[in-house]
Parts: C-alpha cells; sequence; structure tokens
C-alpha cells in the first residue's frame, strides 16, 4: 500500500502577520504598532483618494509604491538574512535589508515634514506639531518594533530608515519642482474631470478654503439642493 502524498508545505500572507511572545505587554504593543504603515496606506491614503482627490496625495501615494518597488528589488539583490529569531517567526524564507517598514515610515515621515513645513496643501493650523508629536514618534517606534519582536536588525533597520529618508526627500523635489506644473493639466484632463481630481497645494490652509466656500456657496442659488 503506497503512503499518502505528503501535503504541500503552507506559506503565511505576511501583511498583518506579526508574532509577539505571550504575555509580553510590550511586544503585543509593538506589534500594533508594527502595522501603522498598512493603517496609513489602507486607511490614510485609500480614504484621501475617496474623499478628497488631492494630487499632491496622489503623488505622494505613488511615491510611496516606487519606495515600496524599490525595497523589493534591493531585497532580492543582496539576499540578506533576518535574525535568528526569523525560525520561530517563519520569516526565514524572505530577506532582512533593508527594513521595508523603516523605509516606509521614514519616506512618510520626510516628506510629510517637507509637506508641511513649505505649507503645502496644509489641512490643519498646527499641522507641524503634528507631525513632531506623532508621526516621528510613530515612526521611531516602529524602527524600534522590527528589532524587538526579531523582524530585522539594527543595521537592517537603519539601513531601510536611510533608504526611506532619501527617497522621500527626492520623491518630494521631483513632484514639486518637476511634476507639479503638470497639476493643472491633469485636473482639466478627462481622467480628473471624471473623477473630480483636484490640486489646492496652492493653498496655505485647505480646510479654511473649503471651510469659508461651503459657508458662502449656501447662499448661492445654483448651488443650492432642489428638494
Amino acid at each position: 500500500m503506497s503512503n499518502p502524498s505528503p501535503h504541500p508545505a503552507l506559506k503565511a500572507v505576511t501583511l498583518t502577520h506579526v508574532r509577539y511572545q505571550k504575555g509580553d505587554q510590550l511586544g503585543h504593543f509593538l506589534a500594533w504598532i508594527s502595522l501603522v504603515p498598512i493603517f496609513i496606506s489602507l486607511g490614510g491614503f485609500f480614504s484621501h483618494f475617496i474623499f478628497r482627490r488631492e494630487l499632491q496625495g496622489m503623488f505622494f501615494a505613488i511615491g510611496l509604491l516606487i519606495s515600496q518597488f524599490v525595497n523589493e528589488i534591493i531585497k532580492k539583490s543582496v539576499q540578506q538574512a533576518r535574525p535568528e529569531m526569523c525560525v520561530l517567526l517563519e520569516m526565514c524564507d524572505s530577506h532582512g535589508w533593508p527594513s521595508s517598514h523603516s523605509q516606509y515610515m521614514l519616506f512618510f515621515a520626510v516628506y510629510l515634514t517637507l509637506l508641511t513645513h513649505y505649507r503645502i496643501g496644509a489641512l490643519f493650523r498646527y499641522q507641524m506639531w503634528i507631525v513632531r508629536l506623532l508621526v516621528w514618534p510613530l515612526a521611531v517606534l516602529t524602527m524600534y518594533s522590527r528589532v524587538y519582536l526579531g523582524y530585522h536588525t539594527v543595521a537592517q533597520v537603519f539601513a531601510g530608515a536611510v533608504l526611506g529618508a532619501v527617497l522621500g526627500g527626492g520623491w518630494f523635489w521631483v513632484v514639486n519642482n518637476l511634476l507639479w506644473c503638470r497639476f493643472q493639466a491633469i485636473e482639466e484632463s478627462a481622467f480628473g474631470r471624471f473623477f473630480y481630481v483636484k490640486d489646492t497645494s496652492h493653498l496655505p490652509n485647505v480646510l479654511k478654503f473649503e471651510y469659508e466656500n461651503a459657508r458662502a456657496a449656501r447662499k448661492h442659488v445654483s448651488y443650492k439642493r432642489s428638494d
């Protein structure tokens, strides 16, 4: 009687597959912190496109995608192993240099800092304080979580952070020096008109502008809804 064929090896989807030691409260907290890039991508940029459709936000997201693509190319080229902890984490079949989480968060933090510093499409009156007290601490905690949880070495996290910062600053320059002059053409294109894509990067305070114009439109007959 022949032996039944063995089951094929299974592989987990690692998008949200974050492990920590049972009973480790700090590890539990850092496991959630490690998911911040996913929350930003799905909750932040997806919602931004659905509800705001700003060209600055779209090119911000495109830059992050390019950054992740570069990360994958480097990982496959260098093929540096993860720490020994990868056996318990079931991550030994993937490469660790540079850390994609660190690269993502530093790209995000640097780009958003530059947007805020140059007052390009600012949404909040004290947006720089939000960047300093929320975005940068989250970036640092994400980097620390990858080392603490055993997914990366310090060198891998540092490499990802440096690469993310460089790409974030570089992409900001490309968008706002080479591509910004094309934003009006995109607004007027068939794509822009169909999806109501707009550029408000010339406004110092977007929410104030929208607030004042929404109030003014209420008094205008052509903007009133018919019953």
